[in-house]
């Protein structure tokens, strides 16, 4: 086959669907002119809503533009739409995984979906498994792999055939930062060793910034694009690191920065302090943050891409102040009693001669917020169930909100709020109706669940959103309403399971501001997350791999038991390793 130059092209591709309800046209992608490279990794970037799904599934033929072309090796897709589909694979963000059936017995159905010989898929069979590290596991059932193991199965599953092309929608969402390193290591050797073309949406920019060339989208357009270090480029001198003031949790801090929309292009707790970027323009000495908490001497940092993309998405639509209906004193300190909100005591849970969580003990305090982090299966759901009264606890001592969830697990249950995992609302309801049915679940009152209604869908932005049915609804839009059903009865306690997974930037920063708040009214909150700096909002954390707890501290301890300069990803991921190495010996 000849070499093509550019795995795909495409010209004036607009995309325009029909509300279901309303009626009404929304245009998903509008005069959009694409040129990806061949063999090459090529990113796309954007938040919740930009066309990233819409786009790939242009690519490969699942959807017909509503103008312009596109074009994948030199091939017009609407033209020749079998022959293209023979030459990629394409992994949605939900990948077909049948969960009844064993590793080996996914990659044979999909074999034999490809018409792939018995001596070509033993070939493949042993460079996939041994690639993905899933060569130990081939009779254990899809759904008893933690969520690294499904996605490289699901990649396996992808690479039953070499294609030219591979097209992969939010490959990592959900997934622990050694499994993401993991899965990446693999993706670079496919491209290398293979030949293979790489196009990915990703919500992760450290991720954007392995490949060869990033387009950032926004409503359908494109914002920017160009290589990683070009489009760092672009903000390089206006960012900045600063300390915090004693007392102060960076939290408070980068609230304060990001509601001066004035000076501030964007901020993020990092290491102990805030990274912000300074609009073009804006000086320090204007800065009102300053004003509010005096001491801070902020210092300029080396760029990188979530900086350029925040910066590209703050110039294509004015940020307005998250405040969200949350009232918030920045000078106020820590708000944590000594009051334990929870308590546990040599947790344990069996399923079987399988062990979970693993005499695990810790406590978590009125208004603190508190993270529970660890790889793919390490017991963190589990352990979640298990305080939410979801689930037995096999042994040891539980009690939420001064209730022992042993013997009154329906008292304990009435303080909690709780988001899972996976998107657990009703998909064929509205989201108002969702909202109404929930509030009834919670007992509250006709006239102030309506009004805990209007409140919450302007706290959480789902105007627009109320009368169309949930599960059509963007990921991130779905993050939101599960946020908002949660808080509908105001819980004391709210344990937010992997709440951000697949959210991009722009609204982890909105959320974060909203837990925030949260916490700074007394609201104790206790969340999992895959995204290693948002463990910096915390006031403490703890991490445990393989049912057992590793580290309990503040960010700044478990930092520290790496190295002191250590971000927090490679905090986590030393951690962890020292531990197996340990184990291993």
């Amino acid at each position: 086959m000849e070499q093509e130059k550019f795995a795909v092209r495409a010209e004036h591709l607009t995309k325009i669907f029909r509300d279901e309800v309303t009626k009404v046209p929304v245009t998903a992608l509008e005069n959009l002119h694409l040129s990806i490279p061949a063999r090459k990794m090529t990113a796309l970037t954007g938040p919740d809503g930009a066309g990233k799904t819409t786009c790939l599934r242009l690519i490969c033929g699942l959807l017909s533009p509503t103008e312009g072309r596109v074009e994948v090796l030199g091939r017009n897709v609407e033209e020749k739409r079998d022959e293209v589909q023979s030459l990629l694979g394409y992994m949605p963000q939900k990948f077909g995984l049948y969960e009844d059936l064993s590793c080996m017995e996914n990659m044979n159905l999909y074999a034999d979906l490809h018409g792939i010989s018995k001596e070509e898929r033993e070939k493949r069979y042993d460079r996939l498994l041994t690639m993905t590290g899933l060569a130990p596991f081939t009779d254990r059932r899809a759904g008893q792999l933690s969520g690294g193991m499904k996605q490289k199965l699901g990649l396996a599953c992808t690479l039953i055939r070499t294609p030219a092309l591979l097209l992969l929608d939010e490959p990592t969402a959900g997934v622990d930062p050694l499994s993401r390193r993991e899965l990446w290591e693999i993706l670079k050797a496919l491209v290398k060793d293979e030949d293979i073309s790489l196009l990915v949406s990703t919500a992760y920019m450290e991720e954007a910034e392995l490949c060869d060339t990033v387009y950032i989208l926004h409503k359908g357009h494109i914002l920017d694009k160009g290589t990683p270090e070009e489009l760092r480029k672009k903000s390089e001198g206006f960012v900045y690191h600063t300390d915090c003031p004693d007392g102060i949790p960076p939290r408070f801090l980068q609230a304060a920065l990001l509601d001066d929309t004035a000076c501030i292009g964007d901020a993020v707790p990092e290491r102990g302090g805030v990274r912000f970027t300074l609009k073009k323009g804006a000086s320090l000495e204007n800065v009102r943050a300053f004003s509010v908490f005096p001491g801070p001497s902020p210092q300029k940092v080396t760029a990188r891409l979530e900086d350029s993309f925040m910066q590209a998405l703050g110039q294509a639509e004015k940020r307005q102040p998250v405040l969200d209906g949350f009232d918030l004193d920045y000078r106020k300190k820590q708000n944590i009693s000594s009051h334990s909100h929870i308590k546990v005591k040599e947790l344990v849970r069996r399923f079987g001669d399988f062990t979970a969580v693993d005499h695990t003990s810790f406590e978590v305090y009125k208004g603190e917020i508190f993270g529970l982090l660890g790889p793919n299966g390490a017991g963190k759901s589990t352990t979640f169930k298990m305080l939410c009264g979801l689930l037995p606890a096999t042994s040891g001592e539980l009690s939420v909100a001064g209730v022992d969830l042993r013997t009154a697990a329906a008292a304990a249950r009435a303080n909690i709020g709780y988001v899972a995992q996976k998107f657990s609302l009703y998909t064929m309801l509205s989201v108002r109706e969702n909202l109404e049915f929930f509030g009834g679940v919670y007992g509250l009152p006709y006239k102030k669940l309506q009004k805990r209604i209007d409140e919450v869908i302007g706290q959480f932005h789902l105007e627009g959103t109320e009368h169309k049915n949930a599960g059509t609804l963007p990921f991130g839009y779905k993050q939101r309403l599960s946020m908002a059903a949660a808080l509908l009865h105001e819980p004391d306690i709210l344990f937010l399971d992997e709440p951000t997974s697949g959210i991009d930037p722009v609204a982890r920063r909105t959320f974060w501001r909203q837990i925030t708040a949260l916490a700074a009214k007394g609201t104790t909150i206790i969340i999992t997350t895959h995204f290693m700096e948002e463990a910096e909002y915390c006031d403490r954390i703890m991490i445990q791999d393989r049912g057992k707890m590793l580290i309990l501290g503040t960010p700044g301890e478990v930092r520290g038991r790496a190295r002191k300069e250590a971000a927090m990803n490679e905090a986590f991921i030393a951690i962890v390793e020292e531990n197996r190495r340990k184990n291993h010996a």
